[in-house]
């Protein structure tokens, strides 16, 4: 095959794991919109403080995060074993089901407590879905590259996130404007949610046209041949717990710097700044569309000077962004506002990009489905899906964002002791990664069958 062949086949491949990373964006960032825009309205009973009905709706909201790590592990044992392309077809029906289902549940006014009850059931279902999804998208991507460009084609997945997130907005910004505000929260809100099976059947058809990298195939061949090679996530932690805590710690300050942009923002704005809704959807819709047009620049980038500089620039930009980020949200000035969370955007690009390929290159073939869906997902019950409703919690008791920029410096700081764990690889073959797992698998063999030596008098 040509260089040129090649190349047009892996744009099909990312097009293939991109399409169905914008549909389950789409949905995810879909139920985080509305969880500040509505949920707490409408699946709650009344409460004195607008912020506690906030908080509530971001407790459902972090259910998505706690199943995330739970599908994660099913679907990363289930990808290392029956492959990638398989299980992502399966992701993406399981989310856009139970994102339709959320547009039909009707509030607490009509079903009283069985109302926040059912939308826990399908939140979950969810975020099990997602959590299989993000793994076996980006190896599709990474497992099909070359090592030279890797971060780079890997990144674009992760692009597929401000590209779902993107969509999302558009639809509520679309509806918001179009409607009344009284329609929007009665019924116009769900049209968004029931938009999504369209979505999904337009990822689902685009992943039938793509298969499994040749380099998984032969893995699989391995473990099917011999019997002591094994897979999943008891032999990750056995073999690689370096690799899977690694990845946790470089995840942990990304996601709570990017939960705080997009999420909490919304309420930062909507609450202390009183902007309208329909100007907050408007200047996060820019914003995630410079979002999604910086991140594979910054994969390349990685490329070129390395996965840990390019990621450690992140964590100390990162660091910063609380303590004038949300001042600049204070003047109310639209272009300083998209400027504050812009910012904030291009700064979790610089650790968010790479994420990918630093992962893939942790661990061989036959585990790397589970080894990096534990090291992305179960930190999201931590880090992402607690950020908003901490960040809440303390603009609520202090009425000051300084102690939401000193949670967020806290986090980066123990995301930078990760980065000094880090191994750079950039430019690793995947190839080399799994002949030295089975040298080191074969020389563990050896050494449980070898005899103990003789004892001397």
């Amino acid at each position: 095959m040509s260089s040129r062949e090649e190349t047009s086949a892996l744009k099909k491949v990312v097009a293939a794991s991109m399409a169905g990373t914008v549909v389950e964006w789409y949905e995810f960032f879909l139920y985080a919109s509305a969880a500040t825009l509505i949920f707490g309205k409408l699946f709650f009973p009344n409460s004195n403080s607008e912020l506690d009905g906030i908080m509530k709706a971001f407790l459902t909201y972090a259910v998505g995060f706690i199943a995330r790590p739970i599908g994660g592990v099913v679907f990363g044992h289930f990808g290392d074993k029956f492959g990638r392309k398989n299980l992502l077809q399966l992701s993406i029906i399981l989310v856009g089901v139970a994102t339709f289902l959320m547009g039909c549940l009707p509030g607490f006014d009509s079903i009283g407590y069985r109302a926040p009850i059912l939308l826990v059931v399908l939140r979950f279902i969810q975020g099990f879905a997602v959590g299989g999804e993000w793994g076996g998208a980006v190896l599709l991507v990474a497992e099909h590259s070359p090592k030279e460009s890797r971060g780079f084609w890997a990144s674009w997945p992760q692009s597929a996130v401000p590209l779902g997130n993107l969509l999302a907005t558009g639809v509520l910004l679309t509806l918001s404007y179009t409607l009344s505000e009284e329609a929007f929260l009665g019924w116009g809100w769900r049209v968004a949610f029931w938009l999504s099976a369209i979505i999904v059947w337009i990822g689902y058809y685009i992943r039938t046209k793509v298969s499994d990298a040749p380099i998984f195939l032969e893995a699989q061949k391995q473990v099917e041949a011999n019997k002591n090679v094994g897979y999943g996530v008891v032999e990750v932690f056995k073999r690689y717990p370096r690799g899977v805590f690694t990845a946790m710690g470089l995840r942990f300050a990304e996601n709570i710097l990017y939960y705080l942009v997009v999420t909490f923002s919304i309420t930062y704005l909507k609450i202390v700044v009183k902007t309208d809704t329909s100007h907050i959807l408007l200047l996060l819709l820019i914003a995630h569309a410079v979002h999604f047009l910086a991140i594979p620049q910054v994969g390349r980038l990685s490329d070129k000077i390395g996965r840990r500089p390019t990621y450690f620039l992140g964590v100390i930009t990162g660091a910063t962004w609380g303590f004038f980020g949300f001042p600049m949200m204070d003047t109310g000035n639209d272009f300083i506002i998209l400027a504050s969370v812009t910012i904030g955007l291009l700064f979790h690009a610089l650790m968010y990009a790479g994420q990918p390929a630093i992962m893939a290159e942790m661990f061989p073939t036959r585990m790397r489905y589970s080894g990096v869906s534990l090291g992305y997902q179960v930190t999201s019950i931590v880090a992402g899906s607690m950020a908003p409703i901490i960040a809440t919690s303390l603009l609520d008791h202090f009425h000051s964002s300084t102690p939401v920029a000193i949670y967020l410096l806290v986090t980066c700081v123990a995301t930078a002791i990760a980065i000094f764990a880090l191994k750079e690889t950039r430019g690793v073959s995947l190839q080399d990664i799994d002949a030295a797992d089975l040298a080191g698998t074969a020389a563990l063999k050896a050494a449980a069958i070898r005899p103990p030596a003789k004892q001397t008098s």
